[in-house]
C-alpha cells in the first residue's frame, strides 16, 4: 500500500472516530438536558400547592387554653403550600411560638394531611408579675387567665426562676403538714427570702437555713395565736430569736 492510501485511509478513520465522539457528545447534553428538565419540571409539581395541596390538618392533644382560631392563625401560612414543600420543623416552630403550648409534634401523613400533637404547658405559678413558670421550671409569656388566678407568685432575678419553684415547693410541703399554706414567695437580689401564707402572715427569712427558720414560726405560732392581736409579720433573720409585727388595724 503506498503513502497517499494509507493517508486516505486514516483520515477516514479519524473521522469516523470525530463522528462516533461527537454523536455520542450531542446524546449525553440531549440525556442531561432531559434529566435537568425533568428534575424542574418535577421540583415545579411538588412545589404546586394547587396540583399537590394539604388536605387536612388533624390536630390532637388536651388543650385548655390554645383555641382553635390561634391554630389556624399560626397554620395559614402551611396552607399555601404542597404537601411536600411544607416544611415539618418549621411548623412546628410556629405552633410552639403559640403562649400556651410547650412542645408541638408535626408529621406528613400520605396522601395530603398533616397530624399535628399538641402538648400545653403545665403552669404552677406567676412569675414575677408579668410571666408564668410550667412544672419544670421554666419561664414563658402567656397572657392573664383567671382561671389560673388561685396559683401562687413566685419572685427572683430572672435566672433564679427553677431555685424559687424548688424553694417554694419545699416550704410549702413543710407548711401544708403543719396547717398553713404558702402563696406567695420571692427571692431578692441580694438572695434574701420572703414568705407571704394564706392567712396575710409575712415571714422575713433572710440568705440562711430558711427550712429551719419557718419551722421555728410553726413551733411558736401556737404561743403567737394566743395574743389579742393577729399577727401581720415573723421576723426570722435572727439565729435564735425573730420579732413580731401585729397588725394594728384589727
Amino acid at each position: 500500500m503506498s503513502w497517499s492510501d494509507k493517508g486516505r485511509q486514516l483520515r477516514k478513520t479519524l473521522s469516523r472516530v470525530n463522528w462516533y465522539f461527537y454523536s455520542g457528545l450531542v446524546f449525553l447534553v440531549s440525556v442531561l438536558g432531559a434529566i435537568g428538565w425533568g428534575g424542574t419540571q418535577l421540583h415545579a409539581l411538588l412545589n404546586d400547592a394547587d396540583a399537590l395541596p394539604i388536605e387536612a390538618i388533624a390536630v390532637k392533644g388536651e388543650r385548655t387554653f390554645t383555641k382553635d382560631d390561634e391554630i389556624q392563625d399560626a397554620l395559614q401560612d402551611l396552607m399555601q403550600r404542597s404537601f411536600f414543600s411544607a416544611d415539618v420543623v418549621e411548623v412546628q416552630q410556629v405552633l410552639e411560638s403559640l403562649p400556651w403550648v410547650y412542645k408541638a409534634k408535626v408529621r406528613r401523613e400520605w396522601p395530603a394531611q398533616f397530624k399535628v400533637h399538641l402538648t400545653e404547658q403545665v403552669t404552677v405559678a406567676r412569675w414575677n408579675d408579668k410571666a408564668w413558670l410550667n412544672v419544670q421550671g421554666e419561664v414563658f409569656e402567656a397572657p392573664l387567665i383567671s382561671e389560673l388566678a388561685a396559683l401562687p407568685v413566685l419572685w427572683g432575678p430572672e435566672t433564679m426562676a427553677k431555685e424559687v419553684l424548688t424553694s417554694f415547693k419545699q416550704l410549702n410541703d413543710l407548711l401544708t403538714i403543719n396547717g398553713f399554706k404558702l402563696v406567695s414567695l420571692s427571692l431578692s437580689p441580694r438572695r434574701a427570702w420572703r414568705a407571704q401564707l394564706d392567712n396575710g402572715i409575712l415571714l422575713e427569712l433572710g440568705r440562711e437555713d430558711k427550712m429551719s427558720r419557718v419551722q421555728r414560726f410553726i413551733n411558736v405560732y401556737p404561743t403567737l395565736e394566743k395574743s389579742s392581736k393577729p399577727v401581720a409579720k415573723v421576723d426570722l433573720r435572727y439565729d435564735t430569736g425573730f420579732a413580731v409585727g401585729w397588725n394594728e388595724t384589727k
